[in-house]
């Protein structure tokens, strides 16, 4: 779709712009014409002459540089332009954009551009959640610019946190796919039809499985995928709500316009459930969570030695029950993947957790199991309220969990 296309990737001076290279060389690929404008502080990163060479164009620093055709510089790459792309995305760069400020050749061609332009932002963790940092990131995103969510882990300066630049293979299925639903009249800018009956509400899913560690190697985990709960995620933001996704561990893109914390075990999971839920009207608890972790976890691996060995579990928080007792007038709706005794189970679930609704599933029927694209579930609100529905695609049931989820808050004149 994008074939014949003209991108413009801003490259910002950060350790990430490396990556840029595979960012430019992959969208080459996809057959676009691929401009790079490297800011000043990026040529100390990476040689200008990698980008020229991978573009096959000539690459622009400076705003003065000798011109290579006689056209404005920031004018011609605005106009020719089909979107921009800004990777790495510095909290400089976002603070210049949102503070109206163009005093290079990258800022002022986002400034005279009228095309989609998408951020990626990557930095230390603790400059990513600086209170400014994110009032520029909100600012921009409220006059329609696009964020693209960083991903966690390990950074350059050796701490962990949330501010990684995610991969390059990743930054490019958000292009497509942000375009390919614009193009089928999805996106939010230009649908008419897709209703937008959740904008008032704000929406936090839990997601994907959790990691319990036995030692460096070794961990113990269950079969979701995540597909699910990242369903649920990017249908209720299609209708208007704000998402959050507290999320395991999962090989899933983010819907664009999601807020996402990456967590790995169950307690992580719970910390960020409980101190997020009270800025959410509706809890929707998809992930499959690990009942059980190792009491001691070994600081180095456990090596092969007799012919048996035996792993100690304790109890993990539950999140849903916990959740239960605090919820006061906000929608919990909860998970039962069963193997027998399907309503039975999930209306337990319901009554001790308090619950508003579960969703239950049988996880042995072919095409309601983990890892499938389809899921074959029973709406449950009580005894007197089961609804059972055939197999569908997760993104049909996401919908019909989100209508019943309406249902409950018309009830609750909520």
């Amino acid at each position: 779709m994008l074939k014949g296309k003209t991108a413009v990737v801003g490259v910002c001076g950060g350790i990430a712009a490396y990556k840029a290279v595979e960012v430019v060389s992959r969208l080459k690929k996809l057959g676009l014409d691929v401009n790079v404008i490297m800011t000043k502080n990026a040529a100390e990163f990476v040689d200008s002459l990698t980008f020229r060479s991978i573009s096959n164009n000539p690459v622009t620093i400076g705003m003065f540089d000798e011109p290579q055709y006689w056209d404005i510089g920031h004018i011609s790459l605005a106009n020719k332009a089909d979107f921009i792309v800004v990777v790495p995305a510095t909290a400089n760069i976002i603070g210049k954009v949102a503070g109206g400020i163009a005093d290079d050749m990258l800022s002022t061609t986002i400034m005279a551009t009228r095309v989609p332009v998408i951020f990626v932002p990557a930095m230390n963790h603790n400059m990513y959640e600086n209170p400014i940092v994110q009032s520029n990131i909100e600012k921009l995103k409220n006059l329609g610019y696009v964020f693209m969510e960083p991903a966690s882990g390990l950074m350059a300066c050796g701490t962990k946190g949330k501010g990684r630049l995610p991969e390059p293979s990743d930054i490019v299925k958000f292009i497509v796919d942000f375009f390919e639903s614009e193009n089928a009249g999805i996106n939010e800018l230009k649908n008419t039809n897709v209703k937008k009956d959740l904008k008032d509400l704000s929406i936090l899913v839990t997601a994907g499985p959790t990691r319990e560690a036995i030692d460096p190697v070794r961990y113990i985990t269950n079969r979701s995928s995540g597909k699910m709960g990242y369903a649920i995620a990017e249908c209720a933001l299609k209708r208007g709500a704000k998402v959050k996704i507290v999320s395991g561990p999962v090989n899933i893109p983010v819907p664009s316009g999601a807020e996402v914390e990456n967590v790995i075990s169950a307690r992580e999971m719970y910390q960020k459930v409980m101190e997020s839920y009270k800025d959410y009207d509706v809890l929707v608890m998809v992930a499959a969570v690990a009942d059980y972790r190792c009491e001691e976890i070994s600081q180095k691996k456990i090596k092969k030695s007799q012919e048996e060995m035996t792993i100690k579990l304790v109890k993990n928080p539950d999140i849903a029950k916990e959740l239960g007792k605090v919820k006061d007038n906000r929608i919990l709706v909860g998970f039962s993947a069963e193997t027998d005794d399907v309503e039975k189970n999930a209306l337990e679930k319901l009554q001790s957790k308090n619950m508003d609704m579960i969703v239950a599933n049988d996880v042995t029927q072919e095409g309601a199991g983990f890892s499938t694209d389809t899921n074959i579930v029973k709406i449950i609100k009580g005894k007197e309220y089961i609804k059972s529905f055939p197999i569908m695609d997760k993104t049909k049931v996401a919908d019909v969990i989100l209508d019943e989820i309406l249902l409950i808050r018309s009830t609750k004149g909520c």
